[in-house]
């Protein structure tokens, strides 16, 4: 059959797939860098100039400037390179070159403390702002001074990791837990350790291709990206035979796959008729605009639902094989590894307008009813979970005993949450939360779970054990969805909504504006223009980045929303993953009452997905917030985790305080990511650094 064009700016085929070559290329290239350093060390450092629309004027600095085992305000620094050319430096000569250095330090030093002692009686603002980059400057300084004077004997690069790790997923390790005698879905946990790190660079399979663009990507996807073999697909059940194909190295997917009894089209419509409308293009108008999807196969319903303007999010359990998560994310579909056997999924209360579930194995009449719990915690007042099960209320499950009790039991702990039933079809049951907090009180004594007390009921936990009283009544986010304004409206919070979270409407408005121009420059950057000999800003008579250049974005520091926001508003074709640090202020529940996905996370742990799923990785003063609140993790750390979860070919954009920047693209060279710091016109502050994976394959069976 005939493909289609590959998404990479370049095809794929930037480095090639013999590691071999791959690094004697990069040795060389170090060599090169290094011997421009110390060209460079003895003359002005020069910039070339880039003139961008608003509001940025980017100089691209070198690349061959490094600082060693540098201490950045608590993160810890590692060393860069492995040059082999200069390691024969005569030791008197290096003696000497310390002892220079420790005498200008010391010098140094003392200079800028009698200078401050000089500023003690200035009282404008400005001086002291601009000592404060002075001492930033000589800091700088006296670091590229060590450099040299160490030359390149500390440089190392990071290893590659073994073959195994391409599908690595930390905190997930379901052997370990069986051996420690965890069962009853306890298995599938999260468990994250100090051996969960990984201090190596995950490799692309042997025959990784770049994935199509979106929304070619979306049906067909490379066999070799995703850890299921052509044996897996063909010798799988009739379900899954009947949700994709395989066709030569390639698997696809259609809107006509069987995702129950009938295709997923018909289900979709029989879903939204069973709740009261015409089709599912009417469930944004009945105020549906996330769906948390559990157990989502392959990611087919959130496929068929997306061009309704429905966001999907799937969750799976962490699969060594086949993964549900994998594949969805790598159709360019909403995804993370997640289990809620025993502890609450990541999620803040009244989190999704729908919660889909079907065929996914959980025993929800188990535990006493525990998961159905959690179920309503995350659904916002007026919303629906839509339940398709074998062992419904059916002619054939009522003749089996076992099965007619299990419904029996989902039924009426249903009734006892104040669930509504709307309807039953078949196999599947809706049903809708109710939009008034007056049932809880009315149900007679002893029936069902108790309203959660203030100290149980956590807004936003973060993995805490489940809990077996109803969460969230207490949250003055308490809003049916009918009552909120319809996608898009929602992504622009009203000034009442904003109070709810503590939020001023000026800083508000302010975030979205400075994103939307930001958004604007930084996508005139996804070139490889920008890291030639003679970087530019891609030109009129340069390719410009195409609409859908990239598809799934990672937000690291998500903060309001506003970068997906801008996105979305400049009409490129991705869906951003927001990610709130537990470090940080929680600003998760606002992103999600504006109608995005996200998810709270420690960064000193590992996201819970599977190697290269992102396309883009963003950051904005994550650096800055790391520094200042963890301690248990390095910004090199920090790199390992964003260069797994980073497809290849795949762009990162940091956007931090110099010092910091500066500190990150050491760091980017042991990634061997190609990289440019870029100076932000009128922010002495802060800097960019953008950065491109390359596609690097293992050895084994390579082509």
């Amino acid at each position: 059959m005939s493909r289609p064009l590959q998404r990479g700016v370049l095809g794929g085929q930037r480095l090639s797939g013999n590691i071999q070559d791959y690094l004697e290329d990069s040795q060389m290239k170090v060599k090169t860098d290094k011997e421009e350093f110390d060209k460079n060390s003895k003359t002005s450092s020069d910039h070339v100039s880039l003139t961008l629309r608003n509001p940025f004027q980017f100089l691209f600095s070198d690349n061959s400037a490094s600082k060693q085992d540098a201490i950045e305000n608590g993160y810890i620094v590692a060393d860069p390179y492995t040059p082999t050319t200069l390691r024969n430096r005569h030791m008197l000569t290096l003696l000497f070159l310390k002892l220079s250095l420790v005498v200008i330090v010391i010098l140094g030093l003392t200079m800028s403390f009698l200078w401050t002692i000089s500023l003690t009686t200035s009282s404008g603002g400005h001086v002291v702002r601009g000592y404060r980059r002075l001492q930033e400057q000589l800091v700088s300084d006296l670091w590229d001074i060590g450099e040299i004077s160490l030359g390149a004997t500390r440089f190392k690069e990071s290893e590659f990791c073994p073959q195994e790790y391409e599908n690595y997923v930390p905190c997930f390790n379901i052997t370990a837990n069986l051996e420690s005698g965890l069962t009853e879905g306890k298995e599938f946990d999260r468990r994250c350790g100090p051996m969960s790190k990984q201090n190596c660079l995950v490799l692309a399979p042997p025959k990784y291709k770049i994935p199509h663009r979106w929304p070619t990507g979306r049906d067909v996807i490379w066999i070799d990206n995703v850890k299921i073999t052509a044996q897996e697909v063909l010798s799988a059940g009739s379900l899954t035979k009947r949700m994709m194909m395989l066709d030569e190295d390639q698997i696809s997917f259609s809107f006509a796959s069987s995702m129950v009894d009938d295709n997923i089209e018909d289900y979709s419509h029989q879903i939204a008729e069973m709740i009261g409308l015409r089709n599912e293009s009417y469930l944004v108008q009945a105020g549906v605009r996330t769906v948390l999807d559990i157990g989502c196969g392959y990611g087919s319903l959130g496929a068929h639902l997306f061009p309704k303007q429905l966001l999907t999010m799937c969750i799976a359990n962490y699969e060594a094989s086949g993964s549900q998560v994998e594949i969805a994310l790598e159709r360019g579909l909403p995804a993370m590894v997640g289990s809620f056997a025993s502890k609450q999924l990541p999620f803040p209360s009244l989190s999704f307008d729908m919660i889909h579930s079907a065929w996914d194995g959980i025993d929800w009449d188990k535990k006493d009813g525990i998961h159905l719990i959690e179920v309503d915690r995350v659904l916002r007042p007026g919303g629906y979970f839509v339940w398709t099960s074998p062992y419904a209320n059916t002619p054939a499950s009522v003749r089996d005993k076992e099965n007619l009790k299990r419904w029996d039991f989902v039924r009426n702990f249903a009734k006892d949450l104040c669930w509504d039933l709307l309807s039953q079809q078949d196999k599947t049951v809706v049903w809708k939360k109710p939009s008034k907090k007056n049932c809880y009180t009315s149900r007679k004594h002893g029936s069902g779970p108790l309203i959660c007390k203030e100290g149980r009921d956590v807004e936003s936990p973060y993995y805490h054990p489940l809990e077996a009283c109803i969460g969230g009544t207490r949250s003055r986010r308490w809003m049916p969805i009918e009552e909120r304004a319809t996608w898009p409206s929602r992504a622009t919070l009203n000034s009442k909504e904003l109070a709810v979270h503590g939020v001023l409407p000026d800083d508000f408005t302010e975030d979205s504006l400075n994103w939307k121009s930001a958004v604007w420059d930084y996508w005139s950057l996804l070139s490889p223009l920008i890291f030639s000999d003679h970087p530019k800003r891609p030109g009129e008579e340069d390719p410009i980045p195409p609409y859908n250049m990239v598809r799934n974005v990672l937000d690291m520091n998500a903060h309001f929303g506003g970068f997906n926001s801008a996105l979305l508003d400049a009409r490129k074709s991705v869906w951003v993953m927001n990610v709130v640090p537990t470090s940080g202020v929680n600003h998760l529940p606002l992103i999600l009452d504006r109608g995005f996905v996200g998810v709270l996370h420690d960064w000193c742990e590992a996201f819970p997905t599977y190697p290269r799923t992102y396309d883009m990785v963003h950051a904005d003063g994550l650096l800055s917030l790391q520094t200042t609140k963890q301690s248990r993790c390095s910004m090199l750390d920090l790199f390992y985790e964003i260069d797994r979860l980073l497809r290849p070919e795949g762009w990162v954009i940091l956007r931090d305080t110099a010092p910091l920047i500066e500190s990150a693209r050491i760091i980017t060279a042991r990634m061997k990511w190609e990289a440019r710091v870029i100076e932000i016109d009128n922010n002495n502050d802060e800097k960019l650094l953008v950065c491109q994976k390359p596609l690097i394959r293992s050895q084994a069976n390579s082509l």
